[in-house]
This record gives structure tokens, C-alpha cells and sequence, in this order.
């Protein structure tokens, strides 16, 4: 192989953590890769990968040489794609970091006609609740909710959402329904949040602001917990529309509190600082933005 071939065979390899699923990917025999991963440590000097009988991982020096080979491998399908011209097809392997609730729920239904669109494009879909590091992850992009307390990335809003107190018909008539903010501190509600402060929910109507500070009786790492958590009837949370649009239209969950509001959540793609987004980074950004538009077409009432 070409040191190109050779550094190519070594990013699968740790993509995959083996040998053998690298040579599935590539269409070449295992030995080929191995002879090219060879070939390539002993032009950088270094070992790069510690094999076990389990897997096969980077070495601290492997890890850096990860990082930039996979940009390397970016920009080379990139001056592909410019020299194929505009109307060339997107292609290659994309690594996309997404949230777990927001991509089973509204990208992954719709990811069909997006991949029937690329056929030539390759979806890694990395989810995680967390701000993952997009260089460590090796990924493109990353499709994330909320604040963005990273400052370095280079962002764009793609939508917003309403949120809500929420909670599911089973819990209203078991409990009752809140008429004030104030009531809320008291509910056993259910809690998500990454800060050891916990959350702070603060509902406006008009110029009166109140602030309260729940003390869940369950609290929950990951949107998915939460709303499940809800849809059990464990208690309310304060959620993005997103995260229960289906059942809000259908009734089944019902926005508590009517006539106040919460501050919405934003959606932001982010691409890693120092780089120009890929084509294949920008047409799945296109596809968000799709996505959020037909979501804004459908948005249920909050009753």
C-alpha cells in the first residue's frame, strides 16, 4: 500500500479495534493491513497500536497520530470533492456525535432518504448525552443541545425548542395539577441536569419571574431516563417539546402550567476549531435543518 493506503488502514484500525474488522472495511485481506500498520510505524518511529488477545488499541503517541491522520483523510476527500466540482456526489465515512433521545426520535426515522440521497457516504453516529471531544472522537461534527460553554468550536444554530413542565395523564390524576411555579418545588419531580448544583428552572409570564429550584425525587444522567421516567408516571420534569412531541400531540404527556414559560433549548452543529467543515459535514448539517423545519411544521399544541 501507499503511506496514504497505510494511514487510511490504521484509522480503520482503531476505528474498529481490530485488525480483522479494518480488512472488512478496506476489502483487503488482514495481512495487508498488518503489513501496512507495520509499515507505518516504522516510518514514524513509534509504536502506535498495543495489541491484545481482545483488541487492538492507539498508544498515547498512536492516540496524536489518530487525531491528525483522521483530518488528514478529511482534507483529502475534500480536495477530491472540489475537483470533482459541485455536482460530484458526497462521499466517504462521516463521524457525527448526537444526543441519544433527539437522534432515535427525529434524525434516525428520517435517515433513510438522507442516505438514499448520498449513497456513497458512509454515517458513523456516535450518541451520547455528553459534549463528547469531537479531535478524541474523531468525528466531524457533532449535533448538540443547550448552552455552549466551548467557546473554541465553531458553531451554528440550527433550531430551538419550547420546554415545558410535563408530566404524563397517570401522574395528573394521581397527584393533581400545579397552578403556581411555586407549587413546583414540592413535587417529586424528576431531575436532569450535569451541574452538582442541580437544576434551576425559571418560568416567566409577562414581567413576573419565578425561580425554583426542584428537589427531585429521582434524578437522571441521560434525556432518555427522563423520559421514560415521565412517561411511567414517576413525576414531571421540565423537557424540550422535542423530547415529547408524539405523546404532547397524542395527550398522553400534557405541558403543566400554562401561560409560563421556559427559556428554550437551542440546537447548535458544531465542527472541531481550525478546520473547514467537509462537504460531508455540510450536507448532514442541510439534513438537520431539514429536520428542524418539518419539526416546526408538525410542533403539537402544548395542551
Amino acid at each position: 500500500m501507499e503511506r496514504l493506503d497505510a494511514i487510511d488502514a490504521y484509522v480503520r484500525v482503531v476505528d474498529t479495534g481490530s485488525f480483522t474488522a479494518a480488512a472488512r472495511a478496506l476489502r483487503v485481506t488482514q495481512s495487508a493491513v498488518s503489513r501496512a500498520v507495520a509499515s507505518l510505524e516504522s516510518w514514524v518511529g513509534v509504536s502506535l497500536l498495543t495489541r491484545t488477545t481482545r483488541r487492538v488499541q492507539p498508544t498515547e503517541a498512536g492516540r496524536r497520530f489518530y487525531e491528525h491522520a483522521r483530518r488528514v483523510l478529511s482534507g483529502v476527500d475534500e480536495a477530491a470533492q472540489a475537483a470533482r466540482g459541485e455536482g460530484a456526489q458526497v462521499e466517504g465515512r462521516l463521524r457525527v456525535c448526537s444526543p441519544v433521545s433527539f437522534t432515535r426520535l427525529h434524525l434516525i426515522p428520517r435517515l433513510g432518504e438522507f442516505l438514499s440521497r448520498h449513497p456513497r457516504l458512509t454515517l458513523d453516529l456516535v450518541l451520547d448525552d455528553r459534549h463528547v471531544d469531537l479531535v478524541a472522537a474523531g468525528a466531524e461534527l457533532a449535533v448538540r443541545a443547550g448552552h455552549l460553554a466551548d467557546s473554541s468550536h465553531v458553531a451554528r444554530r440550527v433550531g430551538a425548542s419550547p420546554r415545558h413542565l410535563v408530566a404524563s395523564r397517570a401522574w395528573l390524576a394521581q397527584h393533581g395539577e400545579p397552578r403556581h411555579p411555586t407549587d413546583v418545588a414540592s413535587l417529586p419531580s424528576v431531575g436532569y441536569a450535569w451541574s452538582a448544583e442541580g437544576e434551576l428552572w425559571t418560568f416567566r409570564r409577562g414581567d413576573e419571574v419565578v425561580e425554583v429550584r426542584p428537589a427531585p425525587r429521582l434524578h437522571v444522567s441521560a434525556a432518555e431516563g427522563v423520559r421514560e421516567a415521565v412517561l411511567a408516571g414517576v413525576g414531571p420534569a421540565v423537557a424540550s417539546r422535542w423530547l415529547f412531541s408524539r405523546e404532547l400531540a397524542a395527550g398522553e404527556v400534557v405541558a403543566l402550567l400554562p401561560g409560563w414559560v421556559l427559556p428554550p433549548v437551542d440546537l447548535w452543529c458544531v465542527f472541531p476549531a481550525g478546520g473547514t467543515p467537509t462537504a460531508r459535514a455540510r450536507a448532514f448539517v442541510a439534513f438537520v435543518e431539514e429536520v428542524m423545519a418539518a419539526l416546526s411544521a408538525e410542533a403539537p399544541a402544548a395542551r
